[in-house]
């Protein structure tokens, strides 16, 4: 039996380039790639020795370095640090800005192709260093996650818009129908149980403010064309508190959109209109009393300009609320109600006194420092939370004995509301039919 043919005993690249094995070492480009690859790794850690620190322009947490425990997932996990670590990518992004404005007359497309599921996260309001805070930090929303549409779509006059809004209505994950209809069966559960029940769907910007809109932007058509079913099933089926009078009304009376125009939540009056709507609703005649004005101004990171890699700031009035005409009861904003967070106060004239659940999101948040005025037993839960399990939540209607179910017109028009789980009513509904209000 013959040897087995052997391999050269020089390096491919010494071989004669005729022969079947022969590689070239590309010497000049593999050195190239080489310098190129430890620089881009080595100099995050540099500038940090010098003091020169990364900042947060998107909406996610910079990575971290990788663990040499994760195994291979060390060196696919090294690229996603060292890009996060990069100090100048701030000022790039903003370089890529003034180009495509300078030649093409708009601003770089930094917003399209897919997204995480994690949309705009607006940061606490700028603080003077011992400054009390005077704003939300809120929980995120959806974003984009479907080729073509946009996080946010550029309006007139410098206006930015969430592109969820439009996306929710054109491709959403649960039919309008089914959702009205699970929300039904959660308010028959709760009023069953002897507790009253209060829906209310908080309006997306581009419903209230839609003259900044620009002509043409994806899902534009199918979302005009949804909205208006969407809000017929959502006031009568849903039987949700309609806001959208009182927030037209309140713009007219305040001179300006109740939206920031780069911030897709409402401003403080916003706020105002839904605590006033709640309380009315829960008991007619609460807000008779009541006294309410300017307080100052504070500034905050607005949300929008996050999802395009870059900063802005928003100016809200804040104002007083004075339930009973004298008494000022507006609190601080609440940080975060990724789990059930509790607030009280003695009860005056023109206060809801029962014990309170607002299973909402990040407009409950942006609306705590007046809900805390006129509720004084009150519970604060978000439905969308990952952090307090399903039993813990449960738990909460069970001490309350007003439900207000709030959300978003974008989560409740493309179906993500995870209180419409079939099992997550089912253990309400179990619960509520254990502990009875009589």
């Amino acid at each position: 039996m013959s040897e087995p043919p052997q391999l050269p005993a020089v390096h491919e690249a010494y071989l004669p380039r005729e022969h079947a094995l022969h590689r070239p070492r590309h010497g000049k480009r593999q050195l190239t790639a080489l310098v190129s690859a430890l620089l881009f790794f080595v100099t995050p850690t540099l500038l940090w020795v010098v003091g020169v620190r990364p900042s947060e322009i998107e909406n996610h947490k910079l990575a971290g370095f990788p663990s040499l425990g994760e195994g291979f997932g060390f060196f696919t996990n090294l690229p996603h640090w060292a890009t996060d670590q990069l100090s100048f990518r701030a000022g790039a992004i903003n370089a890529a800005n003034g180009i495509s404005e300078g030649v093409f007359g708009e601003a770089a497309p930094l917003d399209q192709g897919s997204a995480s599921n994690n949309g705009p996260i607006p940061a606490p309001p700028l603080q003077q260093p011992g400054a009390p805070n005077t704003g939300p930090t809120l929980p995120s929303t959806p974003g984009s996650s479907q080729a073509g549409y946009r996080k946010v779509v550029q309006g007139a006059d410098g206006w930015l818009y969430y592109g969820y809004d439009s996306e929710a209505k054109c491709t959403p994950a649960q039919d309008i129908d089914t959702t009205m209809k699970r929300i039904d069966e959660l308010r028959a559960a709760v009023e069953a149980s002897g507790r009253k029940f209060v829906f209310v769907v908080t309006p997306d910007k581009t419903t209230m403010v839609p003259q900044f809109l620009p002509a043409s932007y994806p899902g534009k058509e199918c979302s005009q064309a949804a909205s208006p079913n969407d809000w017929y099933k959502i006031t009568t089926e849903g039987h949700s508190l309609d806001l959208r009078p009182q927030l037209a009304a309140e713009a007219a009376r305040v001179g300006h959109p109740i939206y920031a125009p780069n911030d897709t939540h409402w401003r403080d009056e916003g706020g105002l209109v839904l605590t006033r709507a709640l309380a009315d609703t829960i008991k007619p005649g609460t807000t008779n009393s009541w006294l309410s004005a300017p307080d100052g101004q504070y500034d905050a990171v607005a949300d929008l300009p996050l999802l395009l890699g870059q900063t802005g700031v928003k100016t809200n009035t804040r104002y007083n609320l004075r339930p009973d005409g004298v008494t000022d009861r507006a609190g601080e904003f609440i940080g975060s109600i990724d789990q059930p967070v509790h607030r009280s106060a003695p009860p005056i004239v023109g206060t809801i006194d029962q014990p309170t659940l607002v299973y909402g999101d990040s407009f409950s948040l942006a609306s705590s420092r007046y809900l805390e005025a006129a509720f004084t037993n009150l519970t604060y839960l978000a439905y969308s939370t990952d952090k307090t399990p399903q039993s813990q939540a449960v738990d909460q209607f069970v001490n309350s004995h007003v439900v207000v179910l709030q959300a978003v017109e974008r989560n409740v028009a493309g179906g993500l509301v995870p209180f419409t789980d079939e099992g997550f009513i089912a253990a309400v509904k179990s619960a509520l039919a254990q502990h009875p209000i009589r």
